[in-house]
């Protein structure tokens, strides 16, 4: 009853909180409609997925390139403690820190100091030495060989390089335990020495790719990863609680991770942390943000690169970014390797999906509505965003829970965004 009331609290502010915008900034009474619309749908349908036990807490927002259209927190911070959700929770992003590492390697390559399409080994020598897995011999050792073509950035970007993820690559997977080495978001520099599954180019499959952009980065910029990201992102973007490094105030209103356990029912409180002292700082999924701050992200893509007063990417490095970079190679399903840690993990079967410069993107419409050629990806905690130039519309929608693609949790991010289109 008391996360009950908590819900009925926040959702009654939040329409009052719309009702008063509304007013003071005279909208038209067209975007009144659809804002008080999608206000009551997307309370409803949040309030009920944290008092059905779906999930322990959410947030969630859609915004257009220059108002927000709708904002929601409901549930808990950490299951039965009692403290609310609210749009200043810091979340883990996981794999949504992607787009931002992206957005840092191509404003290095709009200053000459990055190439696209050169071997990226160039910057950083460590990219050559990378070999192909090819197999095993009879005693178990891996059969290595050297690529048939170098490294580039846009394989990095494009997820076409040749790494991989253990949680969905079997043979990656099967690397790790043999030699013992440490798991992606291990902040470990020796977890970033594994073999390519596969020669760039030829392939797409997801894996540790923006973890070595963030080595290229530091090798072209001469800063680490999070000092670059900090003074020439999310600083001029007024995103203040985004870092690799939780510091004591983000951590004063943070989410924990929770496990869903294998029956899909009960949900447990983890102490699911990335390490706060690594080796590296992880550009595959080490920030933390709130969905306050990941807004304004979403914005400055949507407004081709403007933010905040800032131009943090040219117009045109935007629209590079936005296209699929990758050729006649398609996404393709990832088969789970661990179920506690994700799901068998695909958008929208069926639909054909291509890769821009650290976003996929959906070639037809989605079945939510999305426009084709709208960008979007997500994190392992079930962090999910999309970006629709074309309708000049952009949501969020986050939560903290494992596996990846929850059931539960993908249903409910499918569901806002239906009714984000149907508003």
């Amino acid at each position: 009853m008391k996360i009950d009331r908590r819900c009925f609290i926040q959702a009654s502010a939040m329409l009052a909180t719309s009702s008063t915008i509304g007013m003071i900034a005279s909208k038209p009474a067209q975007a009144q409609t659809i804002s008080a619309a999608m206000t009551t749908k997307q309370n409803a349908l949040l309030q009920a997925a944290v008092q059905s036990g779906d999930v322990p807490g959410v947030v969630a927002a859609v915004t257009t390139g220059d108002k927000i259209l709708y904002e929601g927190a409901f549930g808990e911070r950490v299951l039965g403690q009692g403290t609310a959700m609210s749009m200043d929770t810091v979340m883990w992003l996981a794999s949504m820190t992607k787009p931002i590492v992206g957005t840092a390697a191509m404003q290095l390559v709009e200053q000459g100091k990055l190439s696209l399409d050169e071997p990226a080994s160039k910057v950083l020598p460590a990219l050559g030495e990378v070999k192909v897995l090819t197999g095993w011999d009879s005693d178990g050792k891996p059969i290595l060989r050297a690529p048939k073509s170098p490294i580039t950035l846009r394989h990095l970007l494009t997820h076409t390089a040749g790494f991989t993820y253990d949680i969905w690559n079997p043979e990656t997977a099967r690397f790790h335990k043999t030699f013992n080495v440490p798991r992606a978001g291990s902040g470990k520099k020796a977890g970033l020495a594994i073999p390519l599954s596969f020669d760039p180019g030829t392939q797409w499959e997801y894996g540790i790719n923006l973890d070595w952009t963030g080595q290229v980065i530091e090798a072209a910029s001469g800063m680490k990863l999070g000092q670059y990201i900090q003074k020439n992102i999310t600083e001029p973007l007024g995103m203040t609680s985004t870092a690799f490094k939780i510091s004591p105030e983000m951590r004063a209103r943070m989410a924990k991770v929770h496990q869903r356990d294998p029956d899909g029912v009960r949900l447990t409180v983890t102490q699911n942390e990335v390490p706060q002292e690594p080796e590296f700082e992880p550009g595959g999924g080490g920030m933390y943000s709130t969905a306050s701050d990941y807004i304004k992200f979403m914005q400055m893509i949507l407004n081709k690169g403007s933010g905040n007063g800032h131009q943090i990417l040219k117009p045109e490095t935007v629209t590079l970014m936005s296209k699929n970079a990758m050729g006649l190679l398609r996404v393709k399903m990832l088969p789970s390797q661990n179920k506690v840690v994700s799901q068998d993990a695909e958008f929208f079967p069926g639909v054909p999906k291509t890769w821009g410069l650290s976003f996929m993107i959906n070639e037809e419409q989605a079945p939510t509505g999305r426009s084709a050629g709208s960008l979007a990806w997500a994190g392992l905690a079930n962090t999910f965003f999309w970006i629709d130039p074309t309708k000049n519309i952009a949501g969020l929608l986050m939560v903290q829970v494992l596996p990846f693609v929850d059931p539960k949790a993908l249903a409910l991010f499918s569901q806002f965004e239906k009714n984000t289109y149907t508003a």
